[in-house]
């Protein structure tokens, strides 16, 4: 079985990285940290007129049309960039719930705008920290209106509209649980920024009072929906993972040649041969596991909660860890504002929450096991 990309997705991913290249440098990164936060729209303009948003998108709704591999391929240069963009809370989440579970005028109403660049969006679901379960839910969606709060919304601050995970009905669990689009800027929603930290993916307390929302999907299909939508997002974010990691490598090496002590290159001294191969073995290990799950999303395969699963822990431990010996490679400059070692590593830390802590994917990924195992 063949798990690399074709020649044309490879050439789609030199493309994407000589763009970002020259569109954004960690340069465009400090300007949107320095500017305290948000998002670059120069950037996101130009990436809407590269087509990317609508990579998978049906050509009907104004997309590209694509394959989830050429998402994949787009996804590993956008965390190579660091682009601050809310290119995964609008495309991995919002426009993949749309395309799960949206009417066909809805499909009509919003894949368009997302394809070309004019929509943000997001996906709303913790309301407290700790793990987002059914009985974790409490925002309710009733005769049409929303009520409640929802915390740590990514990109929420950013987002037009926003899909929302919330209680339609008084049925126990899953089974009372449906999804709702909501405008963001309407009567009845209050946004509240919330402290984050990486400031280039804004977060976003939301309150709703009584705010006019239309479902998406069945009701009480809300929680299957989203779970199937998160595990496409958690392998299109591991690429995102992936990318980044390989940055952190890459600055390290050439850092470690360049940087003398003692007379030596201090990557001479076995201490930093150790961390960079460390760094280089969790990469490639979390590379493999994200290749095995563009395979699994790709293909529709069974295997999908399994394969996104394992890609969304190696890619959040590797990525941790290489942001982490990027900056102790550094020595003590690593440590500095002037430095860029750490735009990547609070990008690694954002990235490895938003989707759900760890703990959360190691508890899917055991179960995923145990379910293979018993087949």
């Amino acid at each position: 079985m063949n798990f690399d990309f074709s020649e044309d997705q490879k050439l789609l991913r030199d493309q994407a990285r000589k763009f970002l290249v020259e569109k954004c440098t960690t340069r465009t990164v400090r300007k949107v940290y320095e500017a305290g936060g948000g998002f670059d729209r120069t950037l996101w303009k130009a990436i809407a007129d590269m087509g990317w948003m609508g990579t998978v998108i049906p050509e009907n709704y104004g997309g590209l049309g694509l394959g989830y591999l050429e998402l994949c391929v787009v996804a590993e240069e956008l965390g190579r960039a660091l682009a601050p963009v809310p290119f995964s809370s609008t495309v991995y989440l919002f426009a993949e719930l749309l395309m799960a579970a949206g009417s066909e005028e809805q499909k009509k109403k919003y894949l368009p705008a997302i394809a070309n660049g004019g929509l943000t969006a997001t996906f709303a679901r913790a309301e407290a920290a700790g793990a987002v379960t059914p009985k974790s839910i409490r925002v309710s969606f009733k005769g049409g209106k929303l009520s409640g709060k929802k915390i740590a919304a990514a990109d929420g601050m950013d987002a037009g509209v926003a899909v929302v995970l919330a209680r339609a009905s008084e049925e126990p669990g899953e089974r009372g649980l449906a999804l709702a689009i909501v405008d963001l800027n309407g009567a009845g929603v209050k946004r509240r920024a919330e402290d984050s930290i990486d400031p280039s993916r804004t977060h976003a307390e939301i309150v709703f009072e009584g705010a006019t929302a239309e479902p998406l999907g069945k009701p009480g299909e809300g929680w299957s929906i989203a779970e199937r939508v998160l595990n496409r997002a958690a392998v299109l974010l591991a690429f995102e993972q992936v990318g980044g990691a390989d940055v952190c490598l890459d600055m390290a090496k050439e850092y470690a040649k360049s940087r003398y002590a003692f007379g030596r290159q201090i990557g001479s001294f076995q201490a930093i041969k150790h961390k960079l191969a460390d760094m280089y073995v969790n990469n490639e290990l979390a590379r493999s596991n994200a290749y095995y799950g563009a395979w699994a999303l790709s293909t529709g395969a069974p295997e999908l909660p399994l394969a996104a699963a394992a890609a969304r822990v190696s890619a959040t431990q590797a990525f941790d860890y290489a942001a982490k010996e990027n900056v102790q490679t550094h020595g003590g400059i690593g440590f500095t504002w002037e430095a860029d070692c750490h735009f990547f590593y609070k990008r690694s830390r954002e990235l490895g929450l938003v989707l759900g802590a760890q703990r959360t994917w190691k508890d899917k990924l055991v179960t995923a096991l145990e379910l293979s195992n018993a087949a």
